[in-house]
């Protein structure tokens, strides 16, 4: 048996986040049944994280396992055992599997690594650190439409960037958590969080830590946009932040947007 992270990313636009959905169209589907398909076996994949619908990914890790290989209408072929992971049979399967899964994914899913890990590494709980970026920009262009967040009013990115070191005082936030999920608790170890003028009229936010609640980094844009139009006082995130209630924080921004970029282990 031999256990692979995955290193891939794609275009959330036309999908329903990561997660398998019953109704809809994800990544996480898509790239379980091409697996299946080339190792001709069952294979379940568990990913880093869960991107909501129209949610891209720079980066996303995910694992899967494999006991027996079961390729073209060869009998099984056993795996070499974790102790085995440079034996060269090791190499040319999993060079094997990234050509095979880049030409069945459709073109807004892309593999970039394949690779065995230890069997006790898990894509999502292993992993210590998370980023992602946001993207903002200030006037019409054509070629920021589809990845990145219009907004047709003045934002001040000094004051924005004011509240958004506030938020690093704090690791409580249900504030920003969609309500109704099924996590065991609401705390986050925020480690960054600020915005870079990557160029005349486009913004970028980048925020970083050991995990994320649902909806959390579209509901602090959000509520920093307000700041930035002067709606909300920096006082007034401290409010929105203690209050733990998300009826008190800013509107979630558009998907399209947010991009998970970053994974470490």
């Amino acid at each position: 048996m031999v256990r692979f992270f995955i290193t891939l990313s794609y275009d959330g636009t036309r999908y329903h986040g990561w997660q398998i959905q019953p109704n809809g169209d994800s990544v996480q589907q898509r790239l379980q049944e091409a697996l299946s398909t080339i190792l001709r076996q069952p294979i379940e994949v568990v990913g880093a994280g869960r991107t909501d619908a129209g949610v891209h990914a720079r980066m996303m890790v995910a694992h899967f396992t494999i006991e027996n290989l079961k390729l073209k209408n060869e009998k099984p072929t056993p795996i070499p055992s974790s102790k085995g992971r440079q034996d060269p049979s090791i190499f040319n399967l999993q060079s094997s599997i990234k050509h095979s899964l880049n030409k069945l994914l459709p073109p807004d899913i892309a593999v970039q690594d394949i690779r065995p890990v230890a069997d006790d590494m898990h894509a999502r709980f292993s992993a210590t650190e998370r980023t992602y970026h946001y993207f903002i920009h200030t006037c019409k262009d054509p070629f920021l439409q589809t990845y990145s967040w219009q907004v047709n009013f003045k934002l001040d990115f000094a004051k924005m960037n004011e509240a958004a070191k506030v938020m690093l005082e704090y690791t409580d936030f249900t504030s920003f958590s969609k309500v109704g999920t099924d996590v065991k608790t609401n705390l986050c170890d925020l480690r960054a969080a600020h915005w870079d003028e990557i160029s005349p009229h486009q913004w970028r936010f980048t925020i970083t830590a050991n995990r994320f609640l649902r909806n959390m980094v579209r509901a602090i844009v959000g509520t920093l946009v307000e700041v930035g139009r002067g709606r909300l006082t920096i006082d007034d995130v401290r409010r929105i932040i203690e209050a733990k209630d998300r009826c008190r924080a800013g509107e979630s921004v558009p998907a399209k947007g947010l991009f998970l970029v970053d994974i470490k282990y």
